[in-house]
């Protein structure tokens, strides 16, 4: 029994009522006042501070399944947590139960299959300590410390995505437990409609504990690394950057930004991953290199693993975090001078305007292929704010919201759902599924029809 408390944002469950669920449980449940509880309910944007009424903590397939089931039973909002890194904050909740899969880091690589299967709560650079150790690795983002779950339902998007599709793309099979509380298997031949909505829109359908993916050779050493130009020639350099990973070929993926460095000076940024043979990567990357007088070149042979987790220092833990990001069909000259005239006036030197590539193989998979919808938009645009202290969250929110509102005629209706924040209205989130929001309503309606999971950029079931 539950007793909602009308004065209170929260849901206060009866002693009884924990103690049996705890019972069901091989890991921890905590309550507010716990031991423990604090720490579990804070995840990486320092901006959300919710307040579950209960944390299951969960070890295995079994507490996944009875934790679902309790939140179903008894009413309760359900937020599920991988790795927490997500900007809009939907790994908490404010009383209901937070499923916590962090405890669950099982990961099992078969390097004569080229094959690995990871549990949920697995962050993208224990993958690679793994993988890397047989010379494989799959489509992993660009943030290290990222969830292996999160990223790869959301599509996947990161440095070897032109090389061999997004993270999603890899994806041969995942086991996921669903509104019911039963564990089902996903793949093309099990539960296809739901395995087709799972990559590219999967935090609506269920729990997934566990992922199988396909590997890939990988290093130990690839190609790349940073370039760093002076704010001064940002334009011009955004413009080379343009015609330069216009041409590029799919063993080779590069970002452009704008950022401030350690000492506080804005700098645009090129970074850089050609993961083939060196030399070749050497000879490619030769007019990047060669352009300019760049302020810094860290551009060379470096191990995958370096590379991948080369930018966590720019996105730590517990920084307030407010992002905005579109699709653009092509990098116009008018979208450069408003990402340039915008960098002018930026609040924080933590902020980051990150321009990112799709390319090659994950751009060749036709739209409907998977949930993820975007596969023609060549580049996205993300304003990737953050600060420090909770005393400037208005300015710092307000130049967030101006910079994109003032790039709405050169960006598309789209986004990226991983980079959608907490108050994106119904339309963003459509935009973030484009022409897959139908049949999406039909496979929600189908596997979760009471929408108990709608804490994410909630898909709402056909009715």
């Amino acid at each position: 029994m539950l007793k909602q408390q009308e004065s209170q944002t929260s849901t206060t469950v009866h002693d009884a009522v924990v103690q049996d669920f705890r019972a069901t449980q091989r890991g921890v449940v905590l309550i507010p006042g716990d031991d423990g509880y604090d720490a579990a309910r804070t995840i990486w944007n320092g901006m959300i501070d919710k307040h579950p009424a209960l944390i299951a903590r969960c070890q295995g397939v079994a507490d996944v399944m009875g934790a679902v089931s309790f939140a179903r039973e008894h009413g309760l909002s359900l937020a599920v947590r991988g790795g927490g890194h997500n900007v809009a904050g939907n790994a908490v909740c404010d009383g209901g139960l937070m499923l916590d899969l962090s405890p669950m880091k099982g990961i099992h690589v078969d390097p004569e299959k080229r094959v690995a299967r990871v549990e949920g709560g697995v962050l993208w650079h224990e993958f690679d300590h793994e993988a890397q150790a047989f010379g494989l690795a799959t489509t992993g983002g660009t943030i290290s410390a990222t969830g292996v779950a999160g990223l790869t339902l959301g599509g996947g998007v990161g440095w070897l995505a032109a090389k061999y599709g997004l993270a999603c793309d890899n994806l041969r099979s995942v086991d996921i437990v669903t509104a019911d509380g039963q564990l089902r298997r996903a793949s093309t031949t099990e539960h296809a409609d739901l395995f087709w909505a799972l990559r590219g829109a999967g935090a609506n359908f269920g729990v997934v504990t566990s992922f199988e993916f396909d590997l890939h050779p990988v290093g130990p050493m690839i190609y790349g690394g940073l370039l760093l130009h002076p704010i001064d020639r940002a334009t011009e350099v955004l413009r080379f950057y343009r015609d330069f990973a216009a041409a590029q070929p799919d063993e080779l993926t590069t970002y452009a930004a704008i950022l401030s460095t350690p000492d506080g000076n804005q700098a645009v940024a090129i970074v850089t991953c050609y993961s083939g043979d060196l030399a070749e990567g050497e000879r490619i990357l030769g007019p990047l290199k060669g352009f300019g007088t760049p302020l810094a070149d860290t551009v060379g042979p470096m191990p995958y693993a370096a590379l991948q987790s080369m930018l966590d220092g720019a996105f730590p833990y517990g920084r307030q975090n407010y992002w905005k990001s579109s699709f653009v069909e092509a990098m116009t000259d008018g979208a450069i001078e408003s990402i340039v005239e915008h960098a002018r006036s930026m609040p924080s030197p933590f902020s980051v305007i990150l321009i990112q590539d799709v390319h090659g193989v994950a751009s060749r998979v036709p739209n409907d292929a998977t949930a993820f919808a975007h596969r023609d938009a060549p580049h996205s645009i993300a304003i990737l704010s953050s600060w420090e202290n909770q005393a400037d969250n208005q300015r710092n929110i307000g130049w967030t919201r101006t910079f994109f509102d003032a790039l709405q005629d050169h960006v598309m209706v789209r986004a990226y759902v991983n980079e959608l924040d907490h108050d994106e209205s119904a339309e963003r989130i459509q935009a973030a599924y484009g022409t897959n929001y139908a049949r999406l309503t039909r496979v929600k309606a189908t596997y979760d029809p009471g929408n108990l999971f709608q804490l994410n950029q909630n898909i709402q079931p056909a009715r």
